[in-house]
């Protein structure tokens, strides 16, 4: 072992021992049984599916326990970083309801800092300690010598690694190790492995129950280059030491950190600290052909939580389809009830669910058509106004027709329609019914018309519109602007809706007989042969004009929320 001074010289002098670590990261006090989760992403890049998934099963367990949830941010690596990427998670984690109960960027809490970049003199303490107990060494081997091990490995088919007859610096002798490092020569602090021919090590995971694999037998590095300006310990080592100084109970990670586990439990020995419990997650998979595979950050574009937020899935909605991969059970009942209830890790599997994104649409689906309108209104709003400008400053002015838009067709009370699974849909669903976001309506011979010949369909839409204009009325939005103008109750008249609309399908259905069309659907059944064609051929020429579309809301309902001034306008663009 080397001296102590010697040990002691490669540290700053005023670096504080490990108990005054454990006294100002005192244990919780927290109810019994409660667990302390953390999140713990590294800031490489964007943030995955799969971790988001990974923060709303461990923030699950931390809350339904009484337990914390922390954010910590694994920022050792910083020739990975991205800018702004730790800032990012913050953002995310917030933006989908997921906001942890301390930590990340800005620091919030008392067991931080939260960022492992600045927790440097932390880390220091254990290193020292392990290296004054002899269960850490230095290595002086170069990344040339470690390559040449590395080839005598594969060529020798032996496992990769720093052990053995390949870990020369294991058993230098201390006085030529501290001979070296006085010279300036660069190393690095390694773990001295209990096992240099390790056995199998058993343990258990929350999700998997008893697992024995191999036990690691690798000195790994626990501290960087000592040519650094400020060498940082590597993951491994210090994820260990913060679990424990964060009182972490349980671990919630991915599936590929599994096979790590046996150099974290032999940490935690070194340093004698108690393990928190595992929980590995498999990871989420998509469905390609007959077969599965990961989702891939570079081909699939769903894998970047940022997907989620810019196509405008409710955040509630996507929380419970994270909770329903969690647990199946939880998938088919509705939000509220999914998201009030406990994520149970007994209920998850150890294969990797499948990544569902028509199940997520329905899930949405469902989700929007339970929202009040004016729930509806707030959140389309918030997310028009930040993914789709050009709306949100529609939606802003336009309240009233906006709620109009979304209740057309809907008797009062009744549920939603359930024609949005994304807010990024209502600009192709709903869009018509504002003057802006419409333009002109289809001209004659578009498609859309049915085939119909373009004169026939300018006919149908100027006559209609010629009726419209001589007393046919609506009851348009109060307040809703138009292209044209304001529309306003006075406009309408006194008649009812009811009223109103048997009066509108009324001379609907007389346009189509002067037309030789059938006045109804059941005269066209009994007699296709005396008709031009059914009825809806002639209301279809008038729903292209107003909405641009096949399908829409019920037509008069579509009406008037549009008001009479911008229905005469589409009507006679399209008369010519």
């Amino acid at each position: 072992m080397l001296d102590l001074s010697v040990i002691n010289a490669m540290f700053p002098p005023d670096l504080p021992e490990p108990d005054d670590w454990e006294r100002r990261f005192r244990p919780r006090t927290l109810p019994e049984g409660a667990e302390v989760t953390r999140f713990a992403p590294s800031p490489t890049g964007h943030l995955h599916i799969g971790g988001l998934y990974t923060a709303a099963v461990a923030r699950a367990l931390a809350h339904q326990s009484g337990g914390t949830h922390v954010l910590r941010v694994e920022d050792t690596d910083r020739s990975r970083q991205v800018a702004g990427a730790a800032e990012e998670f913050s953002r995310l984690l917030a933006a989908f309801g997921l906001a942890p109960d301390e930590g990340g960027v800005s620091g919030a809490g008392e067991w931080g800092p939260y960022l492992q970049s600045e927790r440097r003199d932390v880390y220091l303490s254990h290193v020292r300690e392990l290296l004054r107990r002899d269960r850490a060494y230095p290595c002086f081997c170069d990344k040339e010598r470690l390559a040449r091990s590395a080839e005598e490995q594969r060529a020798g088919r032996s496992p990769i690694g720093y052990y053995g007859r390949w870990a020369p610096c294991r058993t230098l002798a201390p006085e030529e190790a501290a001979h070296r490092m006085a010279a300036g020569e660069p190393y690095v602090v390694r773990f001295r492995c209990p096992y240099e021919f390790p056995g199998r090590v058993r343990f258990t995971d929350r999700i998997r129950a008893a697992v024995t694999m191999q036990d690691n037998g690798n000195d790994i590095v626990l501290l960087k280059s000592s040519q650094e300006e400020l060498p940082l310990p590597t993951y491994h080592f210090a994820h260990v030491v913060d679990d424990h100084l964060m009182r972490v109970s349980l671990v919630v990670r991915g599936e590929e950190w599994l096979s790590s586990t046996p150099v974290h439990l032999q940490l935690h020995a070194a340093l004698g600290f108690d393990p928190p419990a595992y929980a590995h997650l498999a990871p989420l998979m998509k469905a390609e052909g007959p077969s599965r595979r990961k989702l891939s950050k570079r081909k699939d574009p769903e894998a970047s939580v940022d997907y989620y937020l810019s196509a405008g899935y409710p955040p509630a909605a996507v929380q419970h389809y994270l909770r329903g991969l969690a647990n199946i059970r939880l998938m088919d009942v509705p939000t509220a009830e999914a998201l009030a209830a406990p994520v149970r890790l007994d209920g998850m599997r150890p294969s990797g669910p499948l990544l569902d994104l028509p199940k997520l649409h329905s899930l949405s689906r469902e989700f929007i058509a339970s929202l009040t309108p004016d729930e509806l209104y707030g959140q389309l709003l918030a997310w028009a106004q930040e993914y789709d400008p050009e709306l949100g400053s529609v939606l802003a002015r336009q309240r009233e027709l906006a709620l109009a838009a979304v209740a057309a067709g809907r008797p009062e009370g009744a549920p939603a329609r359930k024609d949005l699974d994304r807010w990024s849909c209502f600009r192709d669903r709903y869009g018509f019914f504002f003057a802006e976001l419409f333009g002109p309506p289809p001209a004659a011979d578009d498609d859309r018309y049915g085939g119909l010949d373009p004169d026939l369909v300018r006919r149908i839409a100027g006559e209609f519109a010629a009726t419209f204009a001589a007393g046919l009325t609506v009851d348009p939005v109060v307040g809703s602007d138009t292209a044209s103008g304001t529309a306003s109750s006075a406009e309408s008249g006194a008649e009812s809706g009811a009223e109103s609309g048997a009066e509108w399908y009324g001379a609907l259905r007389a346009l189509a007989a002067r037309h030789g069309y059938a006045p109804d659907t059941a005269s066209w059944r009994r007699d296709p042969e005396r008709w031009a064609g059914p009825p809806r051929e002639v209301a279809n020429v008038i729903r292209v004009a107003l909405t641009g579309a096949t399908r829409s809301p019920d037509l008069f309902a579509v009406a008037r929320a549009l008001g009479r001034d911008e229905v005469l306008r589409r009507l006679t663009a399209v008369a010519g």
